[in-house]
């Protein structure tokens, strides 16, 4: 198959896969490979605080990811790329690069990504589930509680027919917790 090499596509592996926030034109499901999505990122502000820091996501280095690929109008592809900083960008805990990912159909097309910086002072490098666990257990930032997150986003990418072994691990810890908890 053919790339039109003027194509601009997005990777998304977390939250921008089911709330992009920008209009496209084709959305298909694809492979990033040499990245993990993880649950590598220190949250100060949404899901925790700099006392008590939650986690988020990030595109950590090896491995594959999959996610969703996003193709945008080339008329808007800087105005995507304007939104995608200020949302991603906030405190420069990710890097924007250029990565090449396996679309569904079969194509390989270079697309815009948010990989981790590792030497962030908010990377929280890689975790075992059980270390990520305790700490999503015991966070809350400005949009709630750090479980919550790691819960809807387990949901979304199960509603989207992608596994995430790492992750539906750190989950099955959570809800033990919740039991002890309750008992």
């Amino acid at each position: 198959m053919t790339v039109d090499m003027d194509e601009f596509w997005v990777f998304g592996y977390g939250s921008l896969m089911w709330n992009p926030g920008f209009v496209f034109e084709e959305k298909l499901t694809a492979r990033a490979f040499g990245f993990r999505r993880s649950l590598c990122v220190h949250s100060w502000v949404h899901r925790g605080t700099e006392q008590r820091p939650g986690l988020v996501l990030g595109l950590d280095r090896g491995g594959s990811c999959i996610g969703t690929a996003f193709r945008v109008e080339r008329g808007q592809k800087a105005n995507v790329i304007d939104y995608l900083r200020e949302r991603e960008l906030v405190t420069h805990v990710y890097k924007e690069r250029t990565v090449p990912v396996s679309l569904a159909d079969g194509r390989r097309v270079p697309a815009l990504a948010y990989v981790i910086d590792r030497d962030h002072v908010q990377y929280a490098g890689a975790l075992s589930t059980s270390e990520a666990a305790g700490i999503v257990a015991v966070s809350t930032g400005k949009s709630g509680p750090n479980s919550e997150y790691v819960f809807n986003t387990l949901t979304h990418l199960k509603e989207m027919g992608i596994r995430d072994h790492w992750l539906e691990e750190v989950v099955a810890l959570l809800r033990q917790t919740r039991l002890r908890a309750q008992a």
